[in-house]
């Protein structure tokens, strides 16, 4: 069992919605410290967002939708 498995088989035995939406939510707030800190992000073209999200999607969207 390769690291992958292991964790992806932890999470299915031991996580509920609540723990993978409270994950989602520290993530967003440890983002919201990243930008008081670095204030500069903010600054940055609208593109550059658009293409973060474009390649955060792509794996999420591939397995919905393609692979079988």
């Amino acid at each position: 069992m390769n690291l992958i498995e292991y964790f992806n088989n932890r999470i299915k035995e031991y996580f509920t919605i609540w723990d993978i939406k409270l994950a989602q939510v520290a993530a967003f707030l440890f983002f919201i410290v990243i930008i008081k800190l670095i204030p500069e992000i903010i600054t940055l073209d609208y593109w550059v967002y658009i293409l973060g999200a474009a390649i955060a999607a792509i794996r999420p969207m591939y397995i919905k939708f393609i692979k079988k």
